[in-house]
């Protein structure tokens, strides 16, 4: 029928969102293409936490203008985030007339009907739900990757953050029924993949808007229990819905990853209030501890922002001796960037960019310093690797990851990749490890 493009941008989210975008124009009979140039059918899958890759996605935008003169029955879609935002839709629309269809974060299923009217009534198609319908199951898909695979277990956002524009364009939380979730990892493990990666906007609030009494630890022993899946990971997690039960559910656990992302994003009191994050560093210091007691051998992951509006020197250092208190093995780090619509954005006191640039850049050596001391201990020991492909840096290794998710190169066959084996670590740095097989 013809030959499709997708260009996604953003977030794990939207990664999944792709991968059934990629299976519906499969299904209808389209097949992939690298090129732009060679598509009949073109989406861009926007995202619009930062305005720099808002402006990343409308660059984009005019170029296909171009190739939409070239070539005037090309249907080029612009679907997600960006287009969620009030009024963005209407004012996309006026913008770029050469774009065929517009609909948002909520329907993307309707991607067929839309083609099939852009064909019989060569209009403008413009679709964006306001509010979030029911979740639609057994959508096609077609995953670029055949060890891991994303599985949404929730959608949407009822947190609210001050600095984020997510619940405003993604809806509020909507839980996957537990048997959906379980049948798509039994599929998925019969298709030989090895790896699950449960998503949500914020995973332990999964359960709540449920008829059947199940939180995200139950979930957790559930799949556990009744799927075959080797290694299950999970993000994000938001330290105020975080528990002791969920880390005895996957120190209990047989296939669930001792690896946990819990974003702290500040260490100040006086900024998280600002932020609207529901906890204090003291609280968070705690969930830490509970972690470290329960899973000494757990990996510990966060996402830090650094010139929040107001942010002080001495907000800051806070931040810094929360850092080298928790000891994570990675951080995520970025300078606070305005997102129009949402509450940060209208607050006074935003920080100067040098200044989040300095910040930023000190916070990164503290980090990096922690990040080499936790990996010093693992020379000389032996881990299991799942295998994901030819290193990057090294195209004569291959690169996996452990259970905590440490990045592994080491020589061997490329017949392994997709396979789990046992590397001896031979030398330790601050973001991977080499090893040689065991």
């Amino acid at each position: 029928m013809g030959l499709y493009k997708i260009k996604s941008y953003g977030c794990q989210m939207n990664e999944r969102d792709a991968e059934t975008l990629a299976g519906i124009l499969c299904q209808h009979g389209y097949k992939e293409t690298e090129e732009f140039e060679d598509a009949d059918i073109i989406i861009l899958h926007t995202c619009c936490v930062r305005e720099s890759a808002e402006n990343k996605i409308l660059g984009k935008i005019g170029e296909l203008k171009h190739l939409k003169e070239k070539k005037p029955e090309l249907i080029i879609g612009v679907c997600g985030c960006m287009v969620q935002q009030p009024e963005a839709a209407d004012k996309l629309k006026a913008r770029a007339p050469h774009v065929d269809i517009i609909f948002g974060t909520h329907n993307l299923h309707q991607l067929p009907e839309f083609i099939t009217q852009v064909k019989e009534f060569d209009q403008q198609i413009t679709s964006v739900w306001s509010k979030e319908g029911e979740i639609v199951e057994d959508l096609p898909s077609m995953r670029k990757d055949k060890i891991k695979a994303y599985v949404n277990i929730s959608y949407g956002c009822d947190n609210f953050c001050t600095y984020c524009i997510v619940p405003y364009v993604r809806g509020r939380e909507r839980s996957r029924k537990p048997e959906a979730i379980i049948a798509e990892i039994n599929k998925l493990k019969a298709e030989a993949f090895n790896e699950v990666m449960l998503l949500g906007q914020n995973v332990n609030s999964y359960g709540k808007d449920l008829e059947q009494k199940m939180d995200f630890a139950d979930l957790l022993r559930k799949i556990d229990a009744e799927t075959e899946m080797p290694r299950i990971r999970f993000m994000t997690s938001h330290p105020r819905d975080f528990n002791r039960k969920t880390v005895e559910a996957i120190a209990e656990s047989d296939s669930v990853c001792p690896q946990i992302h819990l974003p702290i994003q500040a260490g100040s009191d006086r900024i998280l209030k600002k932020m609207n994050r529901g906890y204090t560093r003291e609280e968070y210091l705690e969930l830490i501890d509970m972690i470290k007691e329960i899973l000494p051998e757990a990996s510990l992951t966060t996402d830090i922002i650094v010139g929040f509006p107001g942010e002080t020197e001495e907000d800051f250092e806070f931040t810094l001796e929360a850092v080298r208190r928790a000891e994570y093995d990675n951080a995520y780090t970025f300078m606070y960037s305005k997102r129009s619509g949402t509450p940060a954005a209208e607050m006074i006191e935003q920080v100067e960019e040098q200044i989040k640039k300095d910040r930023l850049h000190k916070l990164i050596e503290v980090q990096n310093e922690i990040s080499y001391k936790k990996n010093k201990p693992l020379l000389g020991k032996k881990v299991t690797v799942l295998v994901e492909g030819v290193s990057k840096g090294n195209p004569d290794k291959l690169a996996g990851r452990t259970s905590t998710n440490k990045i592994v190169t080491f020589a061997a066959d490329r017949s392994l990749i997709g396979k789990f084996v046992d590397v001896e670590i031979t030398e330790t740095k601050t973001w991977s490890l080499e090893g040689t097989l065991f």
